[in-house]
C-alpha cells in the first residue's frame, strides 16, 4: 500500500479549504480559476483563428495560382482560336501538370469547401479539356501546298475547348472567391475574441465587487455599527440576514459571542466593584468593632471567674449568653476581615483532589450530625491548578456547609472534580438535594450580606467571601440546577500551562 508524501496531503488540505465554496477564499479561489480558464480558452481560442487565417491565406495562393494557370491556358486557347493554330500548345503540358499539381494539393480543402460530387465533376472538366487539347495536337494535318500551312480541326472542337476553358475559368475563380469569403469570416471571428475576454472581465469583475460587497464590505458595516452600541452598554447580539459567508459568519458568531462575555463580565465588574466597595467600608468597622468584642468577653470571662458562685443561675444564663453574642460576634469580624482581605497569598500547585478530601476531612462530624449521604467523584489524573490551599478550603467549607443546611435528613451530597470540555479549567461542584437556588435571586446570592436563611442563622458573607477568592484564583464560581430539584454551585479554576512537579502539595503536607 502506497503512503501519500506529507508535502501533497499538506497541498491537498489546503486546496480543500481554499476551495471552500461557503467561505470569501474559495469565492474568490473560483472568481480566479474561472478568470484564469475564461482567459486561458479565449487565448487558446484566438491562437487557433489565428492558425487557421494563416493556413487559409496559404491555402488562398494556392487558389490564385490555380486560377493563373487555367488563364495561361486560355490564352494560349484564344491564340488557337484566332490564328487557327495549335503550335502554341505545346506549352500547354507544362501548365495543365501544374493544375493537375495543384488540385491534388488543394484536394482535402476542395473537397470541405464545394464537396465531393463538384470536386469530381471539376476534376472531370480538367481531364476533358487536356484530352481536347491532345486530340487538337494530334489530328491536325500540316499539307504544305505553295508554303502554306493549312490546320485542318472542325468546328465542334473548337466549340467544346471553349466552353471547357470557360468552365475551369469559372470554377477556379468562384473556388477563390469562397475561400476569401471564409478567410474574412475567420478575420471577424476573430476580432470579436477581444470583446468577448472583455465581456468576461468585466463580469467576473461585477461578480467580485457583488461578492465583496454583500458578502464582506455591508456586514463589516453592520459589526462597525454593532460595536458604537456595545460600547453604550448594549450588548443585543447581531442578527444578520444577508450573505453568510464562513468568515463572516464566525466574525459575527465571534462577536456575539464576545457581547454575551462582556455583558457577563459587565454584571462581573459590578458585583466586583460592589464588593470591593462594601469590603473598604466593612474592613475599617470591622478593625474599630474587634476591640470593644474582645473587651466585652474578657470582661464576661472575668465577672464569671469573681463572681459566678455569687450569681444565680439566671445570671450564669445571661453570662454564657454574652460570651456566645461575643463568639459569634467575633466570628462576623473575622468573616469581614477575610473578606476585605487584599493581600496576595502563596499559591502552589495543588491536585483538585487534594482540595476536596482535606476539605471533607474537616466537615466529617457536620455531614453525620446532619444525617447526610455524600458521594466523591474525582477523575483520575486530573491536572493541578495553582492555588492557595486554606483560601481554596474555606471556599469549599462554606459551599458545602450551605448544601448541609440546605439539604433534608437522609439527602445525597454530590462532590465531583473533572475537566471542563475544553481542556482549559478544572470544574469542581458542590451539589444539594434541596430546593434549589430561585433564578430571581440568583444574581444577589454573592452579594455580601444577603443571606435566604432566617435570621442569627447566617451572616450572608459566606458566598460573597467565596466569590472573592475565587476572583483572586482567576476563576469563576457558578450556580445552577433548576428550581426545586437541588442546586449545584460549580467552581472553575484555570490549569497552568506549565506544571513543576516540585511545585505540587502532596496529600500528607494538608
Amino acid at each position: 500500500m502506497t503512503t501519500v508524501p506529507e508535502s501533497i496531503q499538506v497541498m491537498w488540505r489546503n486546496l480543500r479549504r481554499l476551495t471552500h465554496f461557503s467561505s470569501i477564499k474559495g469565492k474568490i479561489f473560483i472568481v480566479f480559476v474561472v478568470a484564469f480558464l475564461s482567459t486561458g480558452a479565449l487565448t487558446g481560442l484566438n491562437y487557433w483563428n489565428l492558425s487557421t487565417v494563416m493556413d487559409r491565406m496559404l491555402l488562398s495562393e494556392n487558389y490564385d495560382d490555380l486560377l493563373n494557370n487555367i488563364l495561361e491556358m486560355r490564352r494560349l486557347e484564344k491564340n488557337y482560336l484566332i490564328y487557327g493554330s495549335p503550335i502554341g500548345f505545346s506549352e500547354s503540358s507544362a501548365y495543365m501538370n501544374s493544375i493537375d499539381d495543384i488540385v491534388e494539393s488543394l484536394n482535402d480543402d476542395l473537397n470541405f469547401l464545394i464537396g465531393e460530387t463538384e470536386l469530381k465533376k471539376f476534376k472531370q472538366t480538367v481531364r476533358k479539356y487536356r484530352n481536347n487539347i491532345e486530340k487538337i495536337t494530334e489530328k491536325s494535318s500540316y499539307i504544305v501546298e505553295d508554303n502554306t500551312i493549312i490546320i485542318e480541326q472542325t468546328y465542334i472542337q473548337q466549340q467544346s475547348l471553349r466552353s471547357l476553358g470557360k468552365i475551369l475559368t469559372d470554377s477556379a475563380e468562384r473556388y477563390r472567391r469562397i475561400k476569401r469569403e471564409r478567410i474574412h469570416k475567420t478575420i471577424q471571428r476573430t476580432s470579436i475574441l477581444p470583446f468577448a475576454f472583455l465581456a468576461i472581465v468585466l463580469f467576473l469583475m461585477i461578480l467580485l465587487i457583488k461578492l465583496i460587497s454583500s458578502g464582506l464590505l455591508r456586514p463589516l458595516d453592520v459589526i462597525r455599527d454593532m460595536t458604537g452600541v456595545v460600547a453604550r452598554g448594549d450588548f443585543r447580539p447581531i442578527h444578520y440576514d444577508g450573505v453568510r459567508l464562513e468568515e463572516v459568519a464566525g466574525l459575527i458568531e465571534a462577536f456575539n459571542r464576545m457581547a454575551r462575555e462582556l455583558e457577563t463580565n459587565q454584571e462581573d465588574l459590578l458585583q466586583a466593584r460592589k464588593i470591593a466597595a462594601i469590603g473598604t467600608f466593612t474592613a475599617g468597622i470591622a478593625h474599630e468593632l474587634n476591640n470593644p468584642i474582645n473587651n466585652i468577653a474578657l470582661t464576661a470571662e472575668s465577672f464569671e471567674e469573681e463572681y459566678g458562685e455569687k450569681v444565680d443561675e439566671n445570671g450564669r444564663e445571661m453570662l454564657r449568653d454574652i460570651l456566645g453574642q461575643s463568639e459569634r460576634a467575633a466570628d462576623i469580624v473575622k468573616n469581614l476581615l477575610d473578606f476585605s482581605r487584599t493581600e496576595s497569598p502563596l499559591f502552589h500547585c495543588l491536585q483538585p483532589s487534594l482540595i476536596l478530601s482535606s476539605t471533607l476531612n474537616l466537615l466529617k462530624n457536620q455531614l453525620h450530625i446532619a444525617g447526610l449521604q455524600l458521594e466523591l467523584n474525582v477523575s483520575a489524573e486530573l491536572p493541578c491548578v495553582q492555588g492557595n490551599l486554606r483560601n481554596l478550603q474555606q471556599v469549599f467549607t462554606n459551599l458545602i456547609l450551605n448544601a448541609i443546611q440546605a439539604t433534608p435528613r437522609g439527602g445525597l451530597i454530590r462532590v465531583a472534580a473533572e475537566l471542563n470540555d475544553e481542556g482549559s479549567h478544572v470544574r469542581m461542584s458542590v451539589r444539594d438535594s434541596g430546593t434549589g437556588v430561585p433564578v430571581s435571586i440568583r444574581q444577589q446570592i454573592f452579594e455580601p450580606f444577603f443571606s435566604t436563611k432566617e435570621v442569627g442563622k447566617g451572616t450572608g458573607l459566606g458566598l460573597a467571601v467565596s466569590y472573592s477568592l475565587i476572583k483572586r484564583h482567576d476563576g469563576r464560581i457558578e450556580v445552577h440546577g433548576e428550581e426545586g430539584q437541588g442546586a449545584e454551585f460549580v467552581v472553575l479554576l484555570p490549569v497552568p500551562s506549565t506544571s513543576t512537579e516540585s511545585n505540587v502539595m502532596k496529600g500528607e503536607e494538608a
